[in-house]
């Protein structure tokens, strides 16, 4: 990886990770007005991730060669992320059903597996160059928001202090710069690897946005006006993508 990819991974994990003291900012603000400001975050976050997948991740594949295995690659990374998704839910239903304090434990574990995965995502996307990289790291740092003030929420429930909760929230969120480290050192052994890495990492974008974000924006009947809002916002993060296309 040159240098100026590396800073820019650096500076983008520090970033990212810093958006675990989100529950700061929340401190203040009722829930109702939370919940109300959440949706539009979410929208957001859904038009970041498919603006990078589609916009950004996809042409860099079509550029290394797309074939058959790359196609295979992105079911994978889909299927996937439905798998890590459905063993953290396992957990939580078989071990966590009486005891709120272990339910938060688990939920810490499966943010520290996501956060890694994160990481792996962004270290092969600025290996493959700073433009895509920098596409991958808004498309993080936008659906890592409305992830981690659910996080800190779980905490609170789970018994801890604010306190505790902001600490935990970030020490998880560190894990990023573990995957970070796991695929640069991947990627020097076997460099032929990258376009799988990238693959797979579609495949988790799409799934991010399509199975967990998109569903909370449909999950009640909201009004006309609040929908076009919403929509006004998924537009607005795949227009943030589109304009990074000009940095490439």
């Amino acid at each position: 990886m040159e240098a100026y990819s590396l800073l820019l991974l650096v500076g983008s994990l520090i970033v990212i990770s810093m958006v675990s003291f989100v529950g700061v900012f929340t401190l203040s603000i009722s829930p109702k007005k939370l919940e109300h400001y959440l949706d539009y975050m979410v929208a957001l976050s859904v038009g970041g991730l498919l603006g990078g997948a589609f916009l950004h991740l996809l042409p860099e594949l079509a550029s290394e060669g797309f074939d058959t295995s790359i196609s295979a690659t992105i079911l994978l990374g889909i299927i996937a992320f439905f798998a890590v998704e459905k063993f953290i839910c396992w957990h939580h239903c078989h071990k966590t059903e009486h005891k709120a304090l272990s339910f938060t434990y688990m939920n810490l574990i499966g943010d520290s597996l996501h956060n890694f995965l994160d990481g792996v995502i962004l270290a092969a996307a600025f290996i493959s160059g700073p433009a895509v990289g920098i596409a991958a790291a808004i498309a993080v740092f936008l659906h890592e928001i409305p992830q981690e003030i659910g996080d800190f929420g779980v905490l609170l429930k789970g018994g801890f202090s604010r306190k505790k909760a902001l600490v935990m929230n970030f020490l998880i969120a560190l894990t990023a710069f573990i995957g970070a480290l796991v695929a640069i050192f991947a990627y020097e052994m076997i460099e032929g690897i990258l376009p799988y890495f990238i693959a797979v990492a579609m495949g988790g974008f799409i799934y991010i946005a399509g199975t967990d974000l998109i569903p909370q924006l449909n999950d009640k009947c909201a009004h006309p006006k609040e929908s076009i809002k919403q929509l006004f916002f998924i537009l607005l993060g795949v227009g943030a993508m589109a304009l990074l296309l000009f940095i490439e």
